[in-house]
């Protein structure tokens, strides 16, 4: 170029000091944005390394733009677990004085069930105490969260099974545990303050989630699952209805059910058809104030299922007892409002 500004009209033009200007901006530019991209990748792992499994952190990593900050609206799954009975270990140990050995088990257990969570594609939303909060579908998409929600809850209590040999032949006290699983629509993003903030979730799926794991006990089952987690999941995982609650803070009643397993493994290990068939007429009966058939129903089912529900029917069995006292509306829908969370 500096040749034809030459010939064409006698100028002699040095565009090396352009062409190195461009170079230095090209070259700022591209760094720049390297650096931001570094930053954010950074940003990501720190944030999320703790609370997915490391293949999914890699996903966001490699994808951000997967990653959809400040907030948006999705279904999701979630589950609360908790240690059924927390006190007795608790005093176990301090009459040992081993306070010690009490948080060395307790992290045993948590960093056994959060594996099972991260293995599974949740992501854990936080540790309350020996109270695990995750969740399914954020922030990747999560198919078949349902299906992955209650097939966690199974892998924990199979887990939790080797972990109290363990704690037996250690001569302590085993764990029982109660889980939680709800579905809904809810807000997850950041959320806190500008000094801190936290990866989570926000909606009345939540709550009520939290809401059934407090339930489990108070049905004598070890899993809680609220309808919207349970529908489209009969042909998966063996379910029995358990009861209509209105659970505590809360008007709208909502059907709970337990899942036994997977429903091809139970319908091998145990008569599954004619004992499900006679659970709902016990409902039938239940709802409609018939308390002698119902009661009828509960003893006479308390052994079947391999006795697996046979702490659902003895805690049916006394509440019907206490109803037959109360006088109840003739148009009683057959509601049970929780009295505790």
């Amino acid at each position: 170029y500096a040749g034809v500004f030459f010939d064409q009209s006698l100028l002699l033009v040095d565009i090396t000091w352009i062409l190195l200007t461009f170079l230095i901006i090209t070259f700022h530019s591209t760094f720049l944005r390297f650096i931001l991209e570094f930053k954010l990748k950074q940003q990501i792992r720190k944030q999320f390394e703790k609370y997915l499994d490391p293949r999914q952190v890699a996903i966001l990593v490699k994808n951000p733009e997967k990653l959809k900050l400040g907030g948006e609206r999705k279904e999701m799954s979630f589950l609360f677990m908790d240690i059924v009975g927390f006190t007795p270990i608790s005093e176990y140990y301090k009459n040992n004085d081993d306070p010690e050995g009490l948080v060395n088990v307790i992290n045993d257990y948590l960093n056994r069930m959060s594996k099972i969570v991260l293995k599974n594609g949740g992501t854990i939303d936080k540790y309350m105490g020996d109270c695990i909060m995750a969740f399914w579908n954020a922030p990747l998409d999560v198919e078949r969260q349902r299906y992955w929600a209650i097939q966690t809850a199974h892998e924990m209590l199979s887990h939790l099974e080797t972990l109290n040999k363990e704690l037996i032949n250690e001569n302590s006290l085993p764990i029982k545990i109660g889980i939680g699983l709800n579905t809904g629509d809810v807000v997850v993003g950041n959320m806190g303050s500008n000094q801190r903030f936290d990866y989570s979730c926000l909606g009345d799926a939540v709550n009520l989630a939290a809401r059934l794991e407090g339930q489990s006990k108070g049905y004598g089952v070890e899993i809680v699952l609220g309808e919207e987690t349970q529908k489209d999941m009969e042909e998966e995982f063996a379910m029995v209805e358990l009861d209509k609650i209105a659970v505590k803070g809360k008007k709208e009643a909502v059907s709970i059910y337990t899942t036994l397993g997977k429903y091809d493994d139970v319908n091998k290990t145990m008569n599954w058809v004619m004992p499900y068939n006679q659970h709902e007429k016990f409902l039938n009966f239940y709802r409609a104030q018939n308390w002698i058939l119902a009661l009828k129903w509960a003893n006479d089912l308390r052994n079947e299922f391999n006795g697996v529900l046979s702490g659902y029917y003895d805690i049916m069995i006394k509440r019907i007892e206490e109803l037959q006292k109360d006088k109840l509306p003739k148009n009683w829908d057959g509601v049970y409002v929780a009295k505790s969370k």
